[in-house]
């Protein structure tokens, strides 16, 4: 009853006209060169409907009845490689094309329409035959583009078994586009949500780092969270849902966190951070007085989001660079900070983290959703920063005029831990004295320190 309540209006024709659409010329090579061979080859997929979008085509993908050995053999002299099954993907110009076999039931299919009934949605169902200047749309993919309407293409159950990845998918490409997702494909996400722990957590990974590039990711996490997605791929992120916070933030913590992505520029590490960067919120919340406190929020988010980000197989790096913007994401900047304070901050950033911390802090105190005095603030510690750097002062202690073998050989000091603190005292000396980054006048600080305390370390 539910699938003919919801069942398919009557289709559009199954070839229709279609402005002529601009092929890159490799891509047109490909095509030629294939059907040559005879082998017929189409544009499909995402090239297609971003054509029809009028937006711009970033990824082309052709699909062709020629077998992967028969696609090498053709672009024998072109650089190719295969790294999923059915695919061939050529390099021209450090870009990639990917060449797929047809798709069909378990395999591999006879015919363009064949591969077109395997594909997810409608609007990715579509293939542009180049000779005729027609794209071939047996499942009205250009009138639900018209509609803007993700639909899985003709059984949305079968569609998402052949993939349970198509589940996240569906709702990356409804925030990507900001399209509506049809009735009945959503009531079957549902069901399946539980399919997605099927799928490589590479995968998902993936797929979850492109929903949070898109234009607006809070559009495809609500999705997520309202057929259940999210409560098997992130159910932290749940323990935030309608968890007030205290008077200075308008919004729970899970919409806070919402707020917060959409607002950062989409870079993968400030988006992932912004996903991230309240996690732990929820789990160290108490009440003090009838004000829910958050003591320790950052740290704690940074271990909990790096256990998050090893579980879906993120890489060192990406883990290292996002749990440090999480853990000194509270920049909590005061007018009165002397530049020595503001220098020995910027000293634990990290100068290379000082443009995506402040942009994230930004978009978090804006994600605030009331209006603080923390904004003019941080607009007058990004200042203060720009020129601090600008006017470069030591932030390391290999950038002293004296290194560990003059400190060693002045206080007569062994190698050994020691001599690392002498020479981080003498970097506190020269953050606020950087006129004392001299040998003449570090040296006399290492004699002052030689004859009050016999080469120990200073207690000031």
């Amino acid at each position: 009853m539910l699938v003919a309540l919801f069942k398919r209006p009557v289709m559009e024709p199954k070839v229709n006209p279609v402005r002529e659409m601009e092929l890159p010329p490799f891509v047109t090579a490909i095509i030629q060169r294939l059907s040559a061979a005879g082998c017929p080859a189409y544009v499909v997929g995402g090239a297609v409907r971003d054509a029809c979008l009028g937006r711009p085509v970033s990824d082309w993908d052709i699909a062709t009845s020629a077998d992967p050995a028969r696609i090498k053999a053709t672009f024998a002299n072109t650089r190719h490689f295969s790294l999923k099954h059915g695919t061939v993907t050529l390099m021209h110009e450090n870009r990639a094309y990917e060449v797929t076999t047809f798709r069909g039931a378990g395999g591999f299919g006879r015919s363009i329409e064949e591969d077109l009934q395997h594909r997810d949605f409608t609007i990715n169902a579509m293939a542009y035959e180049p000779r005729q200047g027609v794209v071939i749309d047996p499942y009205g993919g250009e009138l639900d583009i018209t509609i803007r309407m993700v639909r899985a293409v003709k059984d949305p159950e079968a569609r998402f078994l052949e993939d349970p990845l198509r589940l996240i998918r569906a709702a990356r490409i409804a925030a990507e586009l900001r399209f509506r997702i049809e009735p009945l494909t959503l009531q079957v996400m549902t069901t399946l949500a539980g399919k997605i722990g099927t799928v490589a957590l590479e995968r998902v990974r993936d797929e979850l780092m492109k929903l949070l590039m898109s234009s607006k990711p809070s559009v495809g996490f609500k999705i997520m969270r309202q057929t259940g997605l999210t409560a098997e791929v992130l159910p932290e992120l749940l323990e935030g849902y309608r968890r007030r916070q205290n008077a200075y933030h308008r919004y729970t913590i899970y919409r806070h966190t919402m707020e917060s992505v959409d607002r950062i520029p989409p870079d993968p590490i400030l988006r992932l951070t912004a996903l991230l960067h309240d996690i732990a919120k929820p789990r160290v919340r108490t009440k003090v007085k009838g004000v829910w406190r958050f003591r320790g929020h950052a740290e704690a988010s940074a271990e909990l989001a790096e256990r998050i980000m090893k579980r879906l197989k993120f890489s060192e790096e990406v883990i290292r660079q996002v749990t440090h913007l999480i853990h000194h994401h509270m920049v909590d900047y005061q007018p009165e900070w002397r530049d020595g304070v503001v220098k020995r901050w910027i000293r634990r950033i990290g100068p290379h983290n000082l443009d995506q911390l402040l942009s994230f802090r930004r978009a978090d105190l804006l994600a605030h959703g009331n209006p603080d005095r923390k904004l003019d603030w941080l607009g007058e510690l990004e200042q203060r920063v720009k020129h601090l750097v600008e006017t470069p002062f030591p932030i390391d202690t290999v950038q002293l005029a004296v290194d560990g073998h003059r400190v060693m050989k002045v206080l007569g000091l062994p190698s050994g831990p020691d001599v690392g603190l002498v020479l981080e005292h003498l970097l506190e000396k020269v953050i606020d004295r950087p006129d004392l980054n001299n040998e003449k006048d570090l040296i006399a600080i290492l004699m002052e320190m030689k004859a009050r305390d016999g080469g120990g370390m200073a207690d000031d």
